[in-house]
């Protein structure tokens, strides 16, 4: 049910103080989070999508999850986003209109300037 004019995340924890254990924990709660936020869909990053390099956990990759979102609720996603992965080391992937941005941070200010480069990049903001 993929439609043009929503935006594609792929969000990537890589949190090196946690154990595999620990990181799917976030990774699910965080997965949670976002599906009580108004998205179009939001699951864990199943092994076949695997990038080379990646760790995989219980058949799904380690610290991954894709949310899809409407363009009018992108920028809440991208709020929630900056408020709950504050200072969280995190891989960012924005797919909109046919194109990628990917992101790397590590700390709030970062974060903060990444989600205003998606803003931009997707068009709103």
């Amino acid at each position: 049910m993929s439609s043009e004019s929503n935006v594609k995340l792929t969000i990537a924890l890589s949190n090196p103080d946690l154990d595999a254990e620990e990181q799917e924990r976030e990774t699910r709660n965080l997965l949670r989070e976002i599906r009580d936020l108004d998205v179009e869909s939001a699951e864990l990053v199943g092994v076949t999508q695997t990038p080379p390099g990646s760790k995989a956990f219980g058949g799904f990759l380690l610290g991954v999850l894709q949310a899809e979102v409407s363009i009018n609720n992108f920028k809440k996603l991208l709020g929630f986003l900056g408020e709950r992965l504050g200072n969280k080391p995190i891989e960012l992937e924005v797919e909109a209109n046919g194109k990628k941005l990917k992101i790397t941070v590590s700390s709030q200010e970062e974060l903060t300037a990444a989600l205003e480069a998606a803003q931009r990049f997707v068009g709103v903001g």
